[in-house]
């Protein structure tokens, strides 16, 4: 329980965190910079604050991630997912009570032009470099123990990379949350930002699981 609500925690701040920091920033030159900041600095912090407690995953693709390598098993798993989607959803509701020019605000979508297909390969490739490193910097027992610092920073690379395309959810609950109250349209895209971030953290998960991964450390959290 102590893990879950830890989950629940770190996943509200970087919802509420990214919604207000997009609201600020983003008609304003070069906000994609600060918003892809927030998010990361949202991510590094609640990371390393939650990392003794629950692993600090705070996105369901880093479970799924962590998952089919054997780093946590399938009860934990959902519970963790389960408590990332509800922090997600609590803290876009909070949001919107509090601020309500938040309503449609901070929704990761598609940029005019932009297909399904390209949604989910882009999210799947920012995603696999996140699970990536949390692996080489947090997980493996050879790491070395800085991952909040450059977990965080690889959610900036990705938004900077994918923001102005897909909105660069690179996390199944940083869309569901504020998506549930965004209206049709924004609830239709669910499937593609759930389906991208699962395939690119399933991936990251299987290719250091089979190939860099010492042999000796396959312990199931």
């Amino acid at each position: 329980m102590k893990a879950f609500v830890a989950e629940f925690i770190g996943t509200f701040t970087l919802i509420i965190v990214g919604m207000f920091a997009i609201l600020h920033l983003g008609d304003i030159p070069g906000g994609l910079v600060g918003i892809a900041l927030a998010h990361g600095l949202a991510i590094a912090v609640m990371v390393s604050a939650t990392a003794a407690v629950s692993g600090g995953h705070l996105n369901p693709a880093v479970t799924l991630g962590l998952l089919v390598a054997g780093k946590i098993d399938v009860g934990n798993a959902i519970g963790y997912i389960v408590s990332q989607c509800l922090g997600a959803i609590a803290a876009a509701a909070l949001a919107l009570a509090v601020w309500a020019p938040l309503a449609g605000v901070g929704i990761p979508a598609p940029a005019d032009g932009v297909t399904a297909t390209q949604v989910i390969i882009l999210e799947a490739i920012v995603t696999f470099f996140l699970i990536f490193v949390i692996y080489g910097t947090a997980v493996d027992r050879r790491a070395p123990k800085v991952g909040g610092l450059f977990i965080g920073l690889t959610v900036t690379m990705g938004i900077l990379m994918a923001g102005p395309l897909t909105g660069a959810a690179i996390n199944p609950a940083r869309h569901l949350g504020p998506a549930i109250f965004g209206g049709a349209d924004h609830i239709a895209n669910i499937w593609m930002y759930w389906a991208g971030p699962a395939i690119g953290g399933i991936l990251a998960g299987l290719v250091w699981a089979a190939i860099l991964e010492d042999r000796d450390d396959r312990v199931v959290s």
